[in-house]
């Protein structure tokens, strides 16, 4: 009997790759894409814990969800950043340069 794919193998590859690359989008879009993988990869585990010797691409869906809990990390990472940034320095802070410079000297007490 010729071992079928998992159904969602591919996809939580290619969610979790995605998580991580787009993790500068102030974090929120990586994150969503990395909580998708996260529950795709729990479908196919529970699948695949089911009857094992029907498939044979586990080792994608392992892959997969190990970059998308990465992808996680990176993401409430950059999002936490971000907080920091605005707490910090204010909106209108980032968005003029010289009023975020003369924040900084005046963090760094220069």
């Amino acid at each position: 009997m010729e071992k079928q794919k998992l159904p969602n193998a591919l996809a939580v590859l290619i969610l979790g790759i995605l998580s991580i690359l787009t993790c500068c989008c102030y974090g929120v879009i990586g994150l969503i894409l990395a909580i998708v993988a996260l529950v795709l990869a729990g479908k196919d585990k529970k699948l695949y814990l089911e009857n094992p010797e029907l498939y044979s691409n586990y080792s994608n869906l392992n892959t997969g969800k190990i970059l998308a809990i990465i992808g996680i990390v990176l993401n409430v990472l950059t999002i936490i950043y971000f907080i920091w940034l605005i707490a910090t320095f204010g909106l209108e802070g980032m968005q003029d340069q010289e009023l975020m410079e003369a924040r900084i000297r005046e963090m760094l007490g220069s």
